[in-house]
């Protein structure tokens, strides 16, 4: 199997400026999904709200807890073999297409979902159903980098991607919550909505869904419908359980052929659950050991996303520069010594300071992590790659989460979970040191 990373023709050629942004508007308006219904507002008012009253001595949190993890599970089993099929059969854009409007309608049907314990299991269905076609969308979105890029700029374009990101989820956040959440008593927000059966929540669920489908349309639209590759002999014909035999001989032949591509995916599971760590438990830091006042994390939460923005836009530039692993191994050990210091201040000044420092590095090391990947793999079967990059990440995802809380515990410190998060960003970044950077396009 050839391991030559340069496009063949019609892959990053043909890309214009045009191109880049309509790619990049897909990453602004799936900020609806992670920001609004996965991170601060869905999943919150299902746990507060709709299962409050739930009766039995199993909590809502519990449920939502058990149904995202069945959802990382259905990820991990479905992501490679779903892009190895959609790239065989040069059905990327198609696949991007279905899999978008699939998510909308889930974030469009908790419209549904009251302010009433009976309606948790639609909810907890919708969130879990929603998740997976997410994720399973953002194989086919990752693998059109290459599509939207050249080897010279690849970088500058995947940083621009994750900036949009960040931007996307700020703006809406600040929309939902000044428009539909913000006040006391029976109606919220300057639209003056009603609580009542939970109505100015589910309108931000469907505000969302209309934010994602208006954002989604330019790239389906403006970028070109994957050729279809023939570089992965019998993946277009096989059938569902034949695609995982194929998967297997894909990866015999690719730790033949080039292990790097392997070491990586691991490599980057490892420091990628590390990243998403920190956001993980941010304001729970803010909050219980810096002394951050409640109403002040969402302040923080927008500062926190504009820095790793600006971060991940500066970065794409030394990436096309000097290479993605540098960017990275440079980014994780910025963040290990932020940690550290982090452990050793106190108040809120010393975490603005701190928090927002460890911010800057985590877009750079998000954003060269997929132009390496990118860059390394095979042409044609950026679908299947990103489909592992997918599955890698969930399957060590318990690592952050355990180590901080065995560390808290341990201590007897919320302030000691740092040292755990710190722990995946070092074994990330060992991992990472003995993967040979990517050839220089």
């Amino acid at each position: 199997m050839s391991t030559d990373v340069r496009p063949p023709a019609g892959i990053g050629e043909a890309a214009t400026r045009r191109q880049v942004v309509a790619w990049g508007l897909w990453d602004w308006g799936s900020a609806a999904f992670n920001a609004v219904i996965l991170t601060f507002v869905f999943s919150v008012y299902l746990t507060d709200a709709v299962g409050e009253d739930l009766p039995g001595s199993i909590s809502a949190s519990t449920w939502l807890g058990w149904s995202l993890g069945i959802a990382g599970f259905l990820i991990a089993v479905l992501a490679p073999v779903t892009g190895q099929r959609f790239d065989a059969a040069g059905r990327r854009k198609w696949a991007l297409g279905v899999l978008t409007f699939a998510t909308v309608g889930c974030m469009a049907a908790m419209f549904l979902v009251r302010d009433s314990y009976q309606y948790l299991w639609l909810g907890l269905v919708l969130l879990a159903a929603g998740s997976v076609i997410f994720e399973l969308a953002g194989v086919p979105y990752n693998a059109m980098l290459r599509q939207v890029s050249t080897p010279s700029n690849i970088g500058r374009v995947s940083g621009f991607g994750w900036a949009m990101g960040y931007f996307g989820g700020i703006v809406l956040l600040l929309l939902c919550y000044f428009g539909f959440i913000a006040g006391d008593g029976d109606s919220r927000g300057f639209l003056g909505l009603t609580t009542d059966g939970g109505l100015n929540i589910r309108t931000v669920a469907l505000l969302a869904a209309v934010w994602f489908a208006v954002f989604a349309i330019p790239v389906l639209v403006k970028v070109p419908e994957l050729t279809r590759p023939h570089a992965d002999p019998g993946a277009d014909k096989a059938g569902f359980v034949e695609s995982y035999r194929v998967l297997w001989r894909d990866l015999r032949d690719l730790w033949s052929a080039d292990r790097r591509t392997v070491y990586f995916l691991v490599a980057s599971a490892l420091f990628r659950d590390g990243l998403a760590g920190v956001f993980t438990f941010g304001a729970v830091l803010a909050v219980n050991v810096y002394g951050i006042g409640a109403g002040d994390v969402l302040l923080f939460g927008v500062a926190a996303n504009v820095v790793s923005a600006l971060g991940a836009l500066t970065a794409g530039r030394f990436d096309d520069r000097i290479g993605p692993k540098t960017v990275i191994m440079t980014s994780l050990i910025a963040m290990i010594v932020v940690g550290i210091v982090l452990m050793g201040v106190s108040g809120p000044a010393m975490f603005w300071i701190f928090g927002l420092l460890l911010c800057l590095f985590v877009g750079p090391a998000q954003s060269s992590a997929r132009t390496f990947l990118a860059r390394i793999t095979p042409p044609g079967r950026e679908g299947q790659m990103f489909g592992l990059y997918a599955t890698t990440g969930r399957a060590v995802s318990f690592l952050s989460p355990t180590l901080f809380g065995l560390f808290a515990w341990w201590f007897a410190a919320d302030r000691a979970g740092i040292l755990g998060l710190v722990i995946v960003l070092a074994i990330g970044l060992a991992a990472l040191t003995v993967v040979k950077a990517p050839e220089r396009g």
